[in-house]
């Protein structure tokens, strides 16, 4: 879908005039013209389809964002806190729509200096993950606040350790999902597909390949591929600390099964993402590897939850 409108672009084509009418505009853009110049109608109406279906579903949500927010506002349903809570995410949800239309953007722009694929900034659509994430963290912590109750756990040292390291781990975890966009956007997952080494050596000799060094971070394939790699890496050496050290401290029972479930899952996580290196990202198995890295983000605020301190 090469255009944006909230409400117009809601209904989609219908007769076959309208549908070669909107190819014809595909046409137009970098996408078609150097990757897909050989795209049946057929193909192109796919493409559309999930495009459109990710704009519906981010509308729909939205809406269950909004619609019951004014009801329970407007019945008086909803306290001081609460009521900043609920403009917060409504806002996020509304930023994340301008995110989603500013990344696509970036898909179909000319650029004429680069002589790579055409595809979206790998800068947006990490922007557009992040705000995903702090969207779904904020919803989950709110409702892990509202849903379950508090454990009245006695404030020690070990306690105070404990939770910090389990707030630290957790950032850690958000850090090494967000790395992932940068990955997905470079298609870094293609080269070095091999582990534990990168080919012959643990260090590739073309990470530092960009001039100024710094866009190496971001844009040089090979150094994202390995910064997520050291980051996943760093995250289930942590999780396996943090579960170890939960192990010293008399916790409840669901605080423990918290604990113990981040562990299964960091594993289970790493397997997914070996697997999808070396078998050359298949995209069902790709999919199932961004799915876990927002399953152990939510296990890890579970966790974070458990341990949160009770008000005085």
């Amino acid at each position: 879908m090469v255009d944006w409108h909230l409400i117009k672009e809601m209904k989609p084509p219908t007769s076959q005039e309208e549908w070669e009418a909107e190819f014809q505009k595909y046409q137009q853009f970098p996408e078609f013209k150097i990757l897909n110049h050989d795209m049946t109608l057929a193909e192109f109406k796919f493409i559309w389809y999930m495009e459109y279906s990710h704009r519906m579903w981010g509308r729909l949500v939205g809406l269950a964002y909004i619609l019951p927010a004014a009801y329970f506002w407007r019945k008086g349903w909803l306290s001081h806190n609460m009521k900043g809570r609920v403009l917060a995410l409504c806002g996020l949800v509304c930023f994340q729509g301008l995110l989603g239309w500013y990344m696509v953007k970036s898909g179909l722009e000319e650029k004429p200096d680069s002589h790579d694929i055409p595809r979206v900034s790998q800068y947006r659509l990490a922007a557009h993950l992040g705000s995903a994430l702090v969207l779904y963290c904020a919803s989950l912590w709110t409702s892990l606040s509202l849903l379950l109750p508090q454990h009245k756990l006695p404030e020690t040292r070990q306690l105070l350790w404990l939770r910090r390291f389990a707030h630290g781990t957790t950032g850690l975890v958000f850090l090494t999902a967000l790395s992932g966009a940068f990955v997905a956007g470079l298609d870094a997952g293609l080269v070095y597909n091999s582990f534990p080494k990168m080919g012959e050596s643990w260090i590739p000799e073309d990470l530092f390949t960009f001039s100024p060094i710094l866009r190496n971070v971001f844009e040089n394939p090979t150094m994202v591929q390995f910064d997520h790699r050291i980051l996943g890496i760093t995250s289930v050496t942590a999780i396996t600390a943090l579960y170890f050290l939960s192990r010293r401290i008399p916790l409840p029972r669901r605080t423990k099964m918290a604990a113990a479930t981040l562990l299964a899952l960091a594993y289970t996580q790493v397997g997914l993402g070996i697997s999808t290196l070396l078998m050359y990202v298949p995209t069902p198995l790709a999919a199932t590897h961004q799915s876990g890295s927002l399953a152990l983000l939510s296990v890890a605020l579970w966790l974070m939850s458990e341990l949160r301190r009770v008000p005085k």
